[in-house]
């Protein structure tokens, strides 16, 4: 009998609250994030609104050294890492260096860091480029700059999925520790609005150009017209539930009982979408039916022909009306490979609390997506296990069952 997965400790850099409980109690209180870019002059972009991240002093919470070296989302990644290892009680030696793991997810890079690099090659020349661009950029540096700030130099990976990454490191480390690790730090974390940044994501189409906050992304909504880009995300410390009792920690959010993956077939086909397939396959994975499933926490693309097969997955699966679904990332917006975490850390409260957040905004849901969405308010609900769903472009599938922590 393999070990259980359980997790220890969370971190959350969210546009509506900085910390677990901030986060959580923000989003039950259906406190928005999501406003006009502040960070740059967005008034020429056609649009201007996404889950901001405020009140980050990355002075106050890092070392000035590592301030020249590291993006923002770096930045975001280090402090939710801190927040998840002191959650989980983990103190320095406490483990062997190569008895704990990092896996972490990034879908977008440095873009912040690199603009302003490429901007002093074009303005000044390449004198002045910082040598910290060699590697500042790079989707892998989380990873990296996590394993050096806390000496975890176990096996270590870097995860790109786009939106269904951050799930995908999630599972990758539960793979990790049960191949013998007993700790992993995962997650995703991502920020890409700087200019160049903001442009790439606009490049999708998918982005809504809708004004009001309150009305422009409405996942699963007849007026639904796109969605809203965040940043931030959630890093977690998984372990295996022998090794964290060994280590004397007896307490844990849940466990992360089941995963899969799956990829789109090629457009045109005429074949369906995966994401059926990936959350039948992560269910199976969990040793349960979709009966035992509570609540499902949706992708929530804000596109209708995307919500619409999203709720015909999730339809087949546990029949019309038959599950609560839920997307409270309409509070935040779309975090990229943060979502998926973000998400499973909601998961995870809803179980504790025995309550599951609403999709705010949404209140129009078309009668042909038989989805029994949690509209305006949130609802209280015995909870232990729950399924999280993440697609990413270009055909990523990802679903994580989390369930409550049974020794």
């Amino acid at each position: 009998m393999r070990d259980r997965v359980i997790v220890t400790g969370i971190g959350v850099i969210a546009p509506n609250g900085l910390g677990l409980e901030p986060y959580w109690q923000a989003t039950l209180e259906g406190t928005s994030g999501i406003g006009t870019i502040t960070r740059f002059d967005s008034s020429r972009y056609p649009a201007r609104l996404a889950g901001q991240i405020t009140g980050f002093d990355a002075e106050e919470l890092l070392p000035s050294r590592l301030l020249p070296q590291t993006d923002v989302s770096t930045r975001y990644g280090l402090v939710a890492a801190d927040w998840a290892i002191s959650d989980a009680k983990l103190e320095p030696g406490g483990l062997v260096d190569y008895d704990m793991g990092i896996v972490t997810s990034n879908a977008c890079g440095g873009f912040e860091f690199t603009h302003r690099e490429f901007h002093k090659l074009w303005s000044q020349g390449p004198e002045q480029v910082s040598v910290y661009e060699s590697f500042a950029w790079f989707y892998a540096v989380n990873t990296g700059q996590i394993s050096i700030r806390h000496k975890m130099r176990g096996p270590s990976s870097a995860l790109v999925a786009e939106q269904a990454g951050g799930l995908d490191a999630i599972g990758h480390a539960r793979r990790t520790i049960r191949r013998g690790t007993p700790l992993v730090v995962t997650g995703g974390v991502d920020s890409a609005l700087d200019p160049w940044g903001w442009v790439s994501q606009l490049s999708s189409g998918r982005v809504s150009r809708a004004p009001d906050p309150l009305r422009a992304y409405l996942p699963f909504d007849a007026s639904a017209c796109g969605y809203l880009p965040g940043e931030g995300g959630a890093i977690l410390v998984l372990e295996s539930a022998q090794g964290a009792q060994r280590r004397g920690r007896n307490h844990a959010y849940g466990e992360i009982t089941g995963y899969a993956s799956t990829f789109d077939p090629p457009p045109g086909s005429g074949r369906p979408s995966g994401l059926r397939r990936a959350a039948e396959l992560a269910i199976e994975d969990a040793g349960v039916s979709p009966d035992a499933i509570d609540v499902v926490f949706a992708d929530a693309a804000g596109v209708p022909e995307l919500d619409s097969a999203e709720a015909e997955a999730i339809r087949g699966i546990f029949g019309p009306g038959h599950v609560p679904v839920t997307a409270p990332k309409t509070l935040t917006g779309r975090l990229y490979s943060g979502g998926g975490p973000l998400d499973v850390v909601s998961a995870l409260m809803a179980i504790r609390d025995g309550v599951i957040p609403h999709t705010a905004g949404t209140t129009a849901v078309p009668a042909e997506y038989g989805i029994d969405l949690v509209t305006g308010s949130p609802l209280t609900a015995r909870v232990s296990t729950a399924l999280v769903l993440a697609r990413g472009r270009w055909g990523f599938n990802s679903a994580v069952v989390v369930s409550e922590s049974v020794a």
